[in-house]
């Protein structure tokens, strides 16, 4: 199963969830299944690095993928490296997000374009960016905004399927108070002739989440409200029991805490 075929079904929202270690991929399948909705499992190129390597994490995804009772597809999120793209689409994965938004628009349009053919030559399913997401590694700036006419030209010229678009999140905002700009993501969404994606959500409260499908918003991606659970479980089980020392003793509990954050956040996405 692709991104890109989950993204067409789905009548609402699609749920799009970090992974970080194979708990991760776990609880967020479980979750899925739990709410009877598709979901998105991402690996960033920042989980490459702590692992080391891109196979061993993609491979563990893309077998529970195959396992789960509910459509699951494994997605290559913020990659800044073409051949990172590469290795990720020949190992199987259906769907790239491929960043080249640090570099100058030329730049970017031309690099994306690039990716863009290769990947659709293989069957992969392509998301880019235009218009900076607020805090990512410190760099975007959080009153960015992403200008309609823009998009529109930057989606011709180098033929991605879905845009990330800035219209009010931040980058790994552990608390639930950005605010959305709904009137911009109506415009987006008449406009674009694509998916439109919103990075950062786990900032934004959940009645916003709804709206902002509402007006059009079509994949919602989530990573560090979910490692606040995975986090804050173990933190209690060990503060709890300080004797313990199998890891599964309290992986298990973290693993639980997040498959139930993906439950209940599905069920705001797609109802």
């Amino acid at each position: 199963m692709r991104t890109g075929d989950i993204v067409a079904a789905a009548p609402a929202g699609v749920g799009a969830f970090n992974v970080i270690q194979l708990e991760h991929a776990e609880a967020i399948v479980a979750g899925a299944e739990a709410a009877g909705a598709p979901v998105v499992l991402q690996i960033s190129e920042n989980c490459v690095r702590y692992h080391g390597a891109l196979r061993p994490i993609v491979l563990a995804c893309l077998a529970v993928a195959e396992s789960s009772a509910t459509p699951v597809a494994v997605h290559l999120d913020h990659a800044t490296d073409q051949a990172l793209v590469e290795e990720a689409v020949r190992l199987g994965v259906g769907s790239v997000m491929y960043d080249a938004s640090a570099l100058p628009d030329a730049a970017n349009v031309a690099a994306t374009a690039e990716v863009a053919a290769w990947c659709h030559r293989r069957g992969a399913w392509v998301e880019a960016e235009l218009g900076e997401i607020g805090g990512k590694d410190g760099v975007h700036a959080p009153g960015a905004r992403t200008d309609p006419g823009e998009a529109v030209s930057y989606v011709a010229a180098t033929g991605v399927d879905a845009l990330a678009v800035a219209v009010g999140t931040s980058h790994a905002m552990t608390s639930k108070d950005a605010v959305l700009d709904l009137a911009l993501i109506a415009e987006l969404h008449r406009a674009v002739p694509v998916p439109l994606v919103l990075h950062g959500s786990s900032g934004v409260p959940d009645a916003s989440l709804r709206e902002a499908v509402r007006h059009g918003m079509k994949k919602i991606n989530i990573a560090t409200h979910l490692n606040r659970a995975f986090t804050g479980a173990i933190r209690d089980h060990l503060a709890a029991d300080t004797t313990v020392v199998d890891s599964r003793k309290y992986l298990s509990p973290a693993r639980t805490a997040v498959t139930q954050e993906v439950t209940h956040l599905l069920t705001i996405l797609t109802t």
